[in-house]
């Protein structure tokens, strides 16, 4: 994807108003009350004072106020109270005098989203007086200004000049302002939106070379900055999550500005000098289940331009018998020069190319080229700019999505091809025409409690898809676990018509309950397949897998979770696969990966969404299939070194295996034998033969070589991938030089990878350089971005911290990632109380929140409280802020600003900005990456008991002090704690168990609190130990500790 969004132009200053004490009334039927401004006309309309000629300002209530203040003979205003943009254009032909006339309105409105805006606007643009050529004095130019309050908050006047004369420019913002403040007098500055026409993309090009499997993509842009002024520009792309970020740059006034690989540890030495001198840095981030996103902002001077070029290689993997490249695009905007192009070169020979993309309409599908000649493809897409629009008159974009390049190799019975250059060689084999394998196969889902509603009932829908899909041949079990498991039969059961029906049957039948107890249930089911083989009831030479499905932890006792992989791999012992799928991102990911490696699997997520049956049952027909198992490549030992894996347990129909490796001699290039041995479905399978390598360019006579020493690049890609699967596997010395070697080819070659990062120093201004990192993240982290929306502590750079947030009732939650677990407690006490809930005494940062309860209490019924008010101080910046169910007040060194939750607003300052969501969100973020999040609970107005509030959570603390303390900021740093065995509670769906924590022994109650992080009206279920007693024993000392008298006191 690549994406340019100009982003917001940095100011220094102090960015709070004087308190405001001038209203605009409106109609009533016009929008709700907006907050109030007062307006100094010192620097906003300096303009008009300079301007030699006479201006008119014409607008509703607001006019009032500008007129008291302007210069009396220069410049006329005419108020019109209450009147809307049509009734203002109306009356503008009887105020002009007959020389003058309305200017032009440079920006274009007709994608605002209110139709009457647009139609009033496109009215008032029209409305121009008749030419005045031909008259025998000059025409006089006079300034109109048109300033309204109604439906938006202001709409801003900006004065350009241009060719014959001058014009004014119509801006318009909706809720998004900067502040500014000069000397003694403050100034409300409405931040101009940068509009597509001041950054212009100029050119968009997608580059792909896909060279036997292994793609290099170049992805190149460039962007004009057309304002008078610098702006940041934003460049986003998302790429493939399995590529490695190889180079990255940036050209700006002749300058270039190229990143550099470090390792990982050396990066986050920087990012921390960096971040400790007020720089800025950025992660690629995770997009979606198969994209990440990668990002970066530059300061762009005007009239100047800025190329970024991004350069990923992937080595494409065979599914389903295709190739799948996939290139995301999102301008966001018309591109004077847009263009993809692929180039595909297989020696093989191509079999088939696709190509389409997910925005191509009928009219676009034209312009999807396609060239295919034996072994060469050429695919191409370059849409005009009238092309790319949505309509004919429409500025929008319909290039935004997908485009994909699918196709295949010609192939035969055969050993497979292998290609050599420059000393190394990668042998790719998926033979033509092989018989299917039986298999048998033992189903282990996970029923706890965990799995309770949708994810239930989406596994079974399924289940029963799967069940009814197996050939006859197949034999299978089924096995659910919860604190113990059950198995539906004892042994297994040929996959016949009516076993299967009766298996679907009993699938439909499962409900959930209890806890986790995985190792149990996956060692019944390899001694179910041992005791099959053992009977010979079951054919020889067939295919043995378990499937576990799970969604959340194992439990941990009478066994740690490396026990449990233990046990399991010395029960499996090298003859069972076993494959797990981690349902949602709660699962422990990095648990299920260890253990299927270990057991010649793999693991794969399934996502928490409407699809998820589809995703079980893509997983399935990946691995349903196996062609060959046990597959051993076998080359001349005095021949070849460097190899990458040579032994595979199975085949799979519609896959492919790759062994790459390195020469010992050039000379031996068509020299050297290949034997390639597996079990097949009645016998073994054994082939022999020779290497018989072609030159390249008697390959490709009429192309020169496609991008450097590719198969070494191919072969350095796949041993790294394999060297990080291996340093989950082996001993703690096997980790450790796995590790260490993957670092050192990743550096090597240039690859982000999980151990690297990619570190660019970006110019900012004469005396700054801001810092980028950008880092690889792991299916683990991506599991965890996924379910706390950013990165927890334990990946971020810097000291441990918790997620940590209130909401509800009141319902104190600490997030425990590296434990992948959660602790719960409420604070119950009489509505009105203060409670402290951070204090940081060297970063000067307090937070304290005020309860409040609900309107009517009935008489008898325990008072529910919540919280309604909170304060935030940050001593050293001089800022207090005081968040409300009704409003938001800020107060800077004395300085006063407002804001209403019934507006969206960003507000960026020198030591905080603000972001507003409209009766949704309030986000904080204090300089040196402290950040909150407030949210707002609306209830109906007409409530007879409930009332608003607000829940508090903790979004980036790690900048903290070690002298972090209040209700939630004590946990900031982690929380040691063990818990034992569950066992029955009073609620038979909630079980209790015993913590250890603080040097106490706690009865603790599994139960759910919600997250309304990413849906503030259901909330996402969070399970979690809930401590009883007002967090008796979990907290230092006890709540009544942390009542204070004021929202901004300390005792």
């Amino acid at each position: 994807m690549v994406s340019f969004t100009p982003a917001p132009t940095r100011h220094h200053e102090a960015w709070v108003v004087p308190q405001q004490k001038t209203r605009v009334r409106f109609r009533p039927r016009l929008s709700p009350t907006l907050p109030v401004f007062e307006l100094s006309t010192q620097n906003r309309f300096s303009p008009l004072r300079e301007t030699e000629r006479d201006a008119v300002i014409i607008g509703d209530s607001i006019v009032r106020h500008v007129h008291a203040t302007l210069g009396k003979s220069k410049v006329h205003s005419h108020c019109i109270p209450g009147a809307r943009v049509s009734e203002i254009a109306a009356r503008v032909p009887e105020i002009l005098n007959g020389d003058e006339h309305v200017g032009t309105v440079v920006n274009d409105i007709r994608l605002r989203q209110t139709e009457i805006l647009k139609k009033d606007f496109r009215n008032l643009i029209d409305t121009r007086a008749p030419s005045h050529r031909g008259r025998a004095r000059q025409c006089v130019t006079v300034r109109v200004y048109l300033i309204f309050c109604e439906r938006v908050r202001l709409f801003s006047i900006y004065q350009h000049h241009g060719l014959g004369g001058s014009f004014e420019t119509l801006v318009i913002t909706k809720g998004d302002e900067q502040w500014d403040s000069e000397t003694s007098t403050a100034r409300l500055l409405k931040k101009r939106s940068v509009s597509s026409a001041e950054i212009e993309v100029q050119s968009v090009k997608v580059d792909c070379k896909v060279t036997s499997r292994f793609a290099h993509t170049v992805m190149t842009t460039k962007a004009l900055n057309k304002a008078n002024i610098s702006q940041e520009v934003s460049f986003e792309v998302e790429l493939p999550k399995k590529s490695f970020i190889t180079n990255f740059s940036m050209e700006i006034d002749g300058k270039t500005y190229t990143g550099v690989v470090k390792e990982k540890e050396k990066a986050k030495e920087q990012y921390q000098k960096a971040v400790s001198s007020g720089q800025t840095a950025g992660l690629v981030k995770a997009s979606g289940r198969k994209m990440e996103k990668f990002s970066v902002s530059v300061n762009v001077a005007a009239d100047s331009s800025v190329v970024f070029i991004l350069t990923h290689e992937e080595l494409l993997q065979r599914q389903f018998g295709k190739y799948e490249l996939m290139i995301r695009v999102k301008p966001k905007q018309l591109v004077q020069h847009f263009k993809i192009v692929a180039d595909i070169y297989e020696p093989q020979g191509i079999a088939f190319v696709d190509a389409y993309g997910t925005f191509i309409t009928n009219e676009l599908l034209p312009l999807v080229e396609k060239t295919v000649s034996d072994k060469k493809a050429h695919v191409s897409f370059s849409p005009t700019l009238d092309q790319q629009r949505k309509c004919s008159e429409c500025d929008g974009t319909l290039i935004d999505g997908d485009f994909f390049i699918k196709y295949d190799v010609n192939r035969a019975h055969d050993i497979g091809d292998i290609q050599v250059v420059n000393g190394y060689f990668v042998h790719f084999f998926a033979p033509a025409s092989l018989p299917r394998v039986p298999k048998m196969v033992v189903f282990v889902i996970d029923n706890s409690y965990s799995m309770v509603g949708r994810k239930m009932s989406q596994t079974k829908e399924a289940l029963v898809t799967i069940l009814g899909e197996l050939p006859e041949d197949d034999y299978f079990a089924i096995i659910v676990f919860s604190d113990t498991f059950v198995v539906w039969r004892p042994h297994l059961s040929k996959a016949t018509k009516e076993n299967v029906h009766a298996a679907q049957e009993y699938v439909k039948t499962i409900e959930v309950i209890g806890g986790t107890e995985l190792h149990d249930a996956v060692i019944h089911g390899v001694e179910m397949l041992y005791e099959e083989q053992r009977n010979g009831t079951a054919p020889e030479n067939m295919v043995l897998m378990i499937i576990l499905l799970t969604d959340g932890e194992p439990n941990k006792w009478p066994r740690s979770l490396p026990e449990i992989q233990e046990s399991i791999r010395n029960a499996i012992n090298g003859n069972i696969t076993l494959f797990s799928l981690a349902f949602g991102n709660d699962a422990d990911y990095g648990f299920l990966d260890t253990l299927s490696k270990q057991n010649d699997g793999l693991v794969r997520r399934i996502y928490e969404d409407s699809d998820a049956p589809l995703q079980l049952q893509g997983f399935y027909e990946e691995v349903s299939s196996p062609l060959l198992s046990e597959v051993n490549f076998h080359y001349p030992d005095n021949t070849v070194n460097s190899l990458t894996r040579s032994h595979f347990k199975q085949l799979f129909n519609g896959s492919e295996i790759m062994v790459a490796g390195r020469l010992n001699d050039l000379n031996d290039i068509n020299n050297f034998a290949i034997e390639v041995s597996a079990q097949g479905f009645e016998n073994n399978f054994e082939l022999k033969g020779q290497t018989n390598a072609q030159k390249w360019e008697t390959i490709f006579p009429d192309e020169e070589y496609i991008f450097g020493d590719y198969i070494e690049r191919l072969w350095a890609y796949l041993t790294i991938q394999e060297l990080l699967d291996k340093k989950d596997k082996g001993t703690p010395e096997e980790k450790g030089n796995t590790t260490a070697d993957a670092l050192s080819l990743s550096l090597k070659y240039n690859f982000v990878t999980p151990l690297t990062s990619m570190v660019v120093t970006k110019p900012e201004d004469e005396t700054k350089n801001d810092m980028f990192i950008a880092d690889k993240l792991t299916e683990e982290e991506r599991g965890k971005l996924g379910r706390y929306g950013f990165m927890p502590a334990s990946y971020s750079y810097g000291s441990y911290a918790s997620p940590t947030y209130v909401d509800g009732d009141p319902h104190f939650i600490i997030e425990l990632p590296e434990k992948n677990d959660a602790l719960c407690f409420n604070i119950d006490d009489e509505p009105g109380t203060i409670f402290n809930l951070v204090r940081d005494p060297l970063t000067g940062i307090l937070v304290n929140g005020q309860t409040i309860g609900d309107k009517k209490v009935i008489p008898g019924e325990k008072v529910n409280t919540y919280f309604g008010r909170f304060g935030i101080v940050h001593e050293k910046f001089g800022i207090r802020l005081t968040v409300s169910t009704k409003e938001i007040s800020v107060s800077d060194k004395g300085k006063q600003a407002k804001f209403f939750w019934t507006e969206t607003a960003t507000v960026k300052g020198p030591n905080m900005d603000l972001q507003v969501i409209k009766d949704r969100s309030l986000t904080v973020t204090l300089r040196n990456s402290v950040k909150f999040l407030i949210i707002l609970h609306k209830v109906w107005q007409k409530h007879p008991y409930h009332q608003d509030y607000l829940g508090f959570y903790t979004l980036d603390s790690h900048l903290f002090s070690s002298n972090i303390h209040g209700l939630l900021g004590q946990f900031y740093h982690g929380l040691e704690f063990e818990v034992s065995e569950p066992f029955p509670g009073k609620d038979p769906k909630k079980p209790d168990a015993i913590m250890f924590v603080k040097g106490q022994e706690l009865v603790v109650t599994r139960g759910w609190q919600r997250d309304f992080r990413q849906d503030v009206k259901n909330g996402k279920q969070v399970p979690c130990w809930f401590v009883h007693n007002n967090g008796t024993g979990l907290l230092d000392g006890v709540h009544t500790d942390y009542i204070v008298s004021g929202l901004f006191k300390t005792v």
